[in-house]
């Protein structure tokens, strides 16, 4: 059976052939390599599942490989974890076999992060066999005065071709990558992670742009990669499927977790939409639980095929969720011994996931033999929690989580009512990022304390870089530097009273919210701190040679 899709049909169930004019591609997005690499468990299950990955590439004699994003878990990976992604690459993606594909586009605007800005294979110095086209996600984005990334060291060693990095702030141009192998040609888009907020502002402002080939638009089969929010977490923290172009055939969508890889159709556009997933779960929440898989794309003329590929080396996840209150029939919050009874029955569910766990490993040997097992409890309604680190004891030798096992939750009712309807709200926060926290700590603070020269989200983006990225200084320098431009604002204003110098501040801080000008302002604090640093290591230099 075949479906439209635009002017192109995708195939569900017709049988795929190999040609001189189909192009075979694997796709896969968030690897997140170097996941707990230090957990004496876990610490190796990121770098199995790439292995396997990359030898499904070579087994089945892709023409590319395509990544959507977060290959690397870590923005500054270890040196172990650097060494066996090369080590890797080398094994499966170079060799003696030709690539059957050729590039018409200008490489120069295509791979514009490198000094050798031309694709892999074609550089006389090396011998690639497969290519690995990447962008990068949010966990190993471009950082620094220079804005280089983990990918940028894999592309200067000519392993990965890493695309779609943009670097304005006010305006976007995606140019793809014109690939033609035979009569079939493919446009491949891509664009790297972009903070949701800003990116979907320069699209509501139509400041994003998709080029395309001048000649022959209707022959081309055009393929985006793309690693943002697709789910909604708040009104502007990710980026509807509707703002994407319409002209579209297939998108290659990164950064959710959750393994939804048969494409779906956007009966809006008319574009399909693919999300791999992660090959790693990164949390223990229920779209970590759904079964991992690649893809295999085959794409010939304005034809498409998608076959899903199960990963054998991924850790086997289950996730329940009990809720107390439902158990009455059993126990109250008055039941005497009621905490042995609650944990009894999480015992037994506990037990009941190993069961399952253990049944569908049978028969496969490169599946971890410890599983992830997460139970959800809601104690809602006067239960309390028990002692988790004992209870986790009884599961020391069987799983991989031992001491997160259990999870308490308890639901609260709001005191807003819409229509007479009581919303729950769940007293746990999983999910949360450093930003988020930042910005509700602040809503919720008296006035005394709230924030009178950086905004909220300069002040997150702050911490976002002191967490994520290593960046010690970073909350200090962005303090520096705002009180320093404040001050000359002030001194241009000819501020002078107490009270006007305060209401000009005010008025200067609000001005900049949610402005390209408080982005602007992040950036050049990241460069003036590595300038800094620049300049504390030549004078340290210069000083060695002196007492020499």
């Amino acid at each position: 059976m075949c479906k439209p899709i635009n002017n192109s049909w995708v195939y569900e169930s017709c049988k795929p052939v190999d040609d001189e004019d189909t192009f075979k591609i694997l796709i896969a997005t968030d690897v997140h390599l170097g996941y707990l690499e230090k957990d004496a468990i876990r610490g190796s299950d990121s770098y199995n599942t790439l292995d396997e990955i990359l030898k499904c590439a070579k087994t089945n004699q892709v023409d590319f490989i395509l990544l959507g994003g977060d290959l690397f878990h870590e923005n500054k990976p270890s040196r172990r974890c650097l060494h066996s992604c090369i080590t890797m690459m080398r094994n499966y993606c170079m060799g003696d076999s030709p690539v059957q594909f050729s590039i018409l586009s200008d490489q120069t605007v295509n791979f514009n992060t490198t000094q050798f800005p031309w694709v892999n294979y074609q550089d006389e110095n090396l011998n690639i066999s497969i290519p690995v086209f990447s962008i990068h996600g949010n966990h190993d984005d471009p950082t620094g005065s220079e804005g280089l990334c983990a990918l940028d060291l894999l592309s200067a060693s000519g392993l990965v071709n890493h695309f779609g990095h943009s670097h304005s702030v006010d305006k976007i141009e995606i140019s793809p990558i014109l690939l033609q192998k035979g009569s079939t040609k493919l446009a491949l888009y891509g664009l790297g992670s972009i903070p949701d907020e800003r990116l979907y502002r320069m699209f509501v402002n139509n400041q994003v742009t998709m080029l395309r080939p001048k000649e022959d638009q209707d022959d081309w089969f055009n393929l985006f990669t793309i690693h943002q929010n697709r789910s909604k977490h708040g009104p502007t923290n990710y980026i509807p499927e509707q703002f994407l172009d319409d002209f579209l055939d297939l998108v290659v969508w990164g950064h959710e977790h959750e393994c939804l890889i048969a494409p779906s159709r956007n009966e809006r556009q008319l574009f399909y939409v693919t999300q791999p997933g992660s090959s790693v779960a990164t949390s223990l929440s229920p779209g970590e639980a759904t079964k991992k898989h690649i893809g295999l794309l085959r794409v010939k003329g304005r034809k498409m095929n998608l076959q899903k590929i199960p990963l054998k080396t991924v850790r086997q996840f289950f996730i329940q969720d009990v809720v107390l209150a439902d158990y009455e029939d059993r126990f109250t919050p008055e039941t005497p011994q009621v905490n042995k009874k609650v944990e009894d029955l999480c015992y037994a569910k506990v037990l009941e996931m190993l069961e399952e766990a253990e049944r569908e490993r049978l028969g496969c040997p490169m599946t971890p033999e410890k599983p992830l097992i997460r139970l959800r409890v809601d104690y809602s309604g006067g239960f309390e929690a028990f002692n988790t680190s004992r209870f986790s004891q009884k599961f020391v030798d069987r799983v991989a989580n031992p001491k997160d096992i259990v999870h308490f939750l308890r639901r609260r009712e709001q005191k807003e009512d819409i229509k007479g309807i009581k919303l729950v709200k769940t007293a746990a926060a999983e999910g949360l990022r450093v930003e988020d926290l930042v910005k509700q700590y602040f809503e919720a603070a008296e006035q005394k304390v709230q924030l009178s020269l950086l905004t909220e989200q300069g002040m997150g983006k702050a911490i976002q870089e002191f967490v994520d990225k290593d960046e010690k200084d970073a909350i200090e320098e962005l303090i520096t530097y705002q009180l320093e431009k404040t001050q000359r604002h002030l001194q241009a204003r000819g501020v002078i009273t107490e009270q006007d110098i305060d209401t000009e501040i005010q008025r200067f801080r609000e001005s900049k919210k949610n402005t390209t000008e408080e982005e602007d302002e992040i950036r050049e604090v990241n460069f003036f701190f590595h300038l800094f640093l620049s300049h504390i290591a030549v004078r340290s230099l210069r000083s060695k040679d002196t007492h020499r």
